[in-house]
């Protein structure tokens, strides 16, 4: 009796999620595209809003992880224009600014971490909003109820007692 060799195609790679980072710290950008790049995630990054808007123009990323404090344009109006011309892509915003728990939930953002990072709930945050479906971004940016993905200052960290 013959035996019946069947081949397949292997299966085609899974193509490399892609993150923009949008610091104007250089080091906070080289840092992140590091750790996110160990992850095997497509990294991009921009140094101010404009350069964010631009890039997110062009290259359509699956997650933008947006700081606050930026020259030119800072992270609240990049947030605004970017999620009104691109908002299916989820904004992680991670900053070391204060206080901005309710305006990130007014606003829509689908996670606020606050600085400095904790790197492992960073990568658990990107990997949820990346697997939400867009009609939870498109909630979330509507004003409906849904979950925001919130981490505060480390009770560890000495900036925090500040």
């Amino acid at each position: 009796m013959k035996s019946r060799t069947t081949f397949r195609n292997p299966p085609s790679p899974t193509p490399r999620r892609r993150i923009l980072v949008v610091d104007d710290d250089q080091s906070v950008r080289n840092s992140l595209a590091s750790v996110l790049e160990g992850e095997n995630y497509q990294v991009l990054t921009a140094a101010n809003g404009n350069e964010a808007l631009q890039t997110v123009a062009r290259t359509n990323p699956d997650l933008v992880i947006l700081d606050l404090n930026m020259p030119s344009r800072n992270g609240w109006d990049t947030f605004e224009q970017m999620s009104r011309d691109h908002p299916l892509v989820p904004v992680v915003i991670a900053t070391a600014r204060s206080n901005q728990l309710f305006t990130a939930m007014s606003a829509g953002v689908g996670a606020l971490l606050e600085k400095p990072l904790d790197i492992p709930e960073l990568l658990e945050t990107i990997r949820r909003l990346l697997a939400e479906p867009g009609t939870k971004h498109l909630a979330r940016l509507a004003g409906h109820a849904t979950d925001l993905y919130y981490s505060p200052p480390s009770e560890n960290d000495p900036a925090a007692a500040r």
